[in-house]
């Protein structure tokens, strides 16, 4: 494959990363090359650096370069796409032709939308030298934090997986838009097994900044609750209150993301429906201490500040003091609905409170703490119904005290349930790990009726 010569300049921030100024030359290139209405350009390049750890031992450690790049070119209300991933004048020509051909034969778009103009969007700056500059055996180094523990025991398997990546996203069209974005980000996920199989501990991390990254930490807590949850005990399932850790809380609320569509609310096909008609903007539709956000600019998100149509992403709120503040519109609905577009938000944020895990712990007489939920699926669309299961650290607690582990359950709940369940709320975190990932900060919180309907035998 052959790629546009590297720029050396102050916009080109690491090595195997195209800089803004090959961005704008490709898309240029492009666009001289269109004989289309509308011609869009979304690219996505990178480098990805990894190490893989099981049992105790190092398994694999990669360095991956990758690039794809879409052509979408359109005649009025017909549009097709082409990817590729070479990058050489003869396959970037074929790319655009084929576009061209294959967009003259589809049929019209009902809902085509004409191009947009140029756009101004938000400063965000996620990219940092600390991360971009990493070696192999920095990331080796790195792995040895959980690895020297694990091996320095004769009762722990240590299990790992950290990923690196200095990448760009580019969206640009042939009326005016241009937008790139470069950014790090070191992801790092530990799983922390007692050589009996009988614990297991998880514990993880995502920051764009690798300073920032506690290896430690991670592998201390991860440490901790492999072995605290050795002998766990059945207990029945019912409604308990729960305390659920962050990133429990992440893998739940996250996926109300797929329901903050307006089309879909006001199609009837989600939770936000109104009855009558039309949607709930404005309802009260989770408890008062509830706000939710998404926000590029936030620290502990730093996410794109666009979307894959070229609309910007700023600082939007979705729940502001349990009240539904607005739904994500797209071009063609906000046309049709007299609103503005909104565009496709890449990041959630649950905001935090006060309140600390130790406080839940201590002002709970009987519950359940939960580390991370797993495996969940969707059971109902209309209520944003959920089943899945808790894993890697479940424990019950009994008289403000953590008293023993306990077997792990299948649930089913809902987290707009469980946001009108709550009792307290402590501080957002950023998240690594979630199912459906992106830059996501969510807080501890603590509720009441978690519904648990059965035993499952994983540890």
């Amino acid at each position: 494959m052959t790629r546009p010569k590297r720029l050396i300049d102050r916009n080109a921030p690491g090595a195997g990363v195209m800089s803004r100024a090959e961005a704008e030359a490709l898309v240029a290139k492009l666009t001289k090359l269109s004989k289309a209405d509308e011609l869009t350009i979304n690219l996505n390049a990178g480098t990805t650096g990894d190490i893989r750890f099981a049992n105790n031992q190092l398994s694999t450690s990669g360095l991956v370069e990758n690039a794809q790049l879409s052509v979408q070119s359109a005649f009025g209300p017909k549009h097709a796409s082409v990817t590729t991933d070479d990058f050489s004048d003869e396959a970037l020509a074929r790319a655009v032709a084929e576009s061209e051909r294959l967009a003259k034969l589809a049929p019209d778009d009902p809902e085509a939308m004409p191009p947009l103009t140029a756009q101004q969007y938000v400063n965000v700056d996620a990219w940092f030298d600390s991360t971009a500059n990493l070696t192999p055996e920095d990331r080796a180094k790195a792995a040895l934090t959980a690895l020297g523990p694990a091996r320095a025991a004769n009762d722990l398997k240590a299990a790992g997986f950290l990923i690196t990546r200095m990448s760009v996203s580019v969206v640009a069209n042939n009326t005016g838009v241009f937008g790139y974005y470069p950014s790090t980000d070191a992801n790092y996920t530990l799983t922390m097994r007692t050589a009996d199989g009988a614990g297991s501990g998880w514990a993880a991390a995502d920051e764009h900044d690798w300073s920032k990254v506690d290896f430690d930490a991670v592998a201390k807590r991860a440490i901790e609750k492999a072995r605290g949850s050795r002998a766990a005990v059945a207990i029945e399932p019912g409604r308990y209150t729960v305390i659920l850790e962050p990133q429990a809380v992440g893998d739940l609320v996250q996926l109300l993301g797929s329901y903050i569509d307006a089309r879909r609310a006001d199609e009837g096909r989600s939770p936000f429906v109104k009855t009558g008609g039309g949607n709930k903007i404005g309802e009260k539709v989770m408890d008062q201490r509830v706000t939710i956000v998404s926000d590029p600019q936030d620290p502990q998100l730093l996410a794109q500040p666009f979307d894959g149509g070229g609309l910007p992403l700023g600082r939007q709120v979705w729940v502001e003091n349990g009240l539904l503040k607005q739904l994500a519109y797209s071009r063609f609905w906000a046309k049709k609905m007299g609103k503005t577009p909104t565009g496709n938000p890449g990041s959630i944020k649950m905001m935090g409170g006060s309140a600390t895990l130790d406080d839940m712990v201590k002002g709970t007489d009987r519950g359940i703490l939960l580390t991370r939920l797993w495996y969940l699926r969707e059971v109902d669309p209309r209520t944003a119904l959920y089943t899945g299961l808790t894993r890697d650290g479940t424990f019950l607690i009994e008289n403000g005290k953590v008293t023993r582990p306990i077997r792990n359950f299948r649930f089913n709940e809902s987290p707009l349930f469980m946001l009108n369940n709550l009792e307290a709320l402590g501080p957002s975190e950023r998240l690594a790990g979630t199912e459906r990932g992106g830059d996501v900060a969510m807080p501890a919180i603590k509720v009441k009726d978690f519904n648990f309907t059965s035993l499952s035998d994983a540890v």
